[in-house]
């Protein structure tokens, strides 16, 4: 119970926690090549921000193809950054101060770039930083699905101990009403033990009455008996 109680401590914790979104420009290398891109760092798991970055460049741009922790995008086209399609370069890493999100956009005549295409680096500066509000936002959704099954699993729990003082209140109960049928139980025992030892004693005054009896008929029987031989 304090474990599921904790558990929902820190999912909170976790939500109020100040969320930094950042992007700057930043070389990766690329098959052995250097580029220069955009980097969004985010304060997230790295795997979590590669999915929802991976699906967010599926429905903006076009179909993503992965290899070797290489994202890539032929032909994306995205209005918001350019009318012209576009070859996405991305990957997804972590670093010292969270997980970044690094891509390059080639427009074919150049690469975007913060000095030689201003309005298209701005451009995409803005999308990523989208991304970034949309990930946190998914991030914060987990994190309330996460505290919602903590809080079903303590309400089941909750449940479970009413659900036990119940039976064991029940139990109570039954033994209690047990005890007293035993207790009358032995007292009717008792009294029955009394009677028993009242009519043995009366039956062997009976049986002393009886005995008696016995004898003064076999006189009497012996008395008639001998008035018989008497006759001739």
């Amino acid at each position: 119970m304090k474990g599921l109680v904790l558990g929902v401590l820190l999912l909170v914790a976790g939500v109020a926690n100040a969320q930094t979104v950042r992007v700057e420009e930043n070389e990766q290398t690329v098959n052995g090549v250097k580029r220069r891109g955009q980097q969004l760092t985010v304060q997230l798991d790295p795997k979590f921000v590669e999915k929802h970055w991976k699906d967010h460049l599926g429905q903006k741009a076009g179909k993503v193809k992965q290899s070797k922790g290489m994202l890539t995008v032929e032909g994306a086209v995205i209005d918001t950054i350019s009318k012209s399609p576009m070859r996405v370069t991305s990957m997804v890493g972590s670093h010292a101060t969270g997980s970044f999100v690094w891509w390059t956009l080639d427009m074919g005549v150049a690469y975007v770039d913060k000095a030689a295409t201003p309005e298209e680096y701005a451009a995409a500066d803005g999308f990523m930083k989208s991304f970034a509000r949309k990930v946190y936002r998914q991030d914060v959704l987990r994190q309330i699905n996460q505290a919602e099954d903590v809080l079903r699993s303590t309400k089941q729990e909750q449940d479970r101990v009413v659900k036990q003082a119940n039976d064991l209140q029940l139990s109570i109960e039954k033994n209690r009403k047990r005890k007293l049928e035993l207790e009358a139980e032995l007292v009717r025992n008792a009294e029955d033990l009394k009677q028993l030892e009242q009519n043995v004693e009366l039956n062997v005054k009976q049986q002393e009455a009886s005995r008696q009896q016995v004898q003064q008929m076999e006189k009497a029987v012996e008395e008639v008996r001998g008035k018989l031989r008497e006759i001739k």
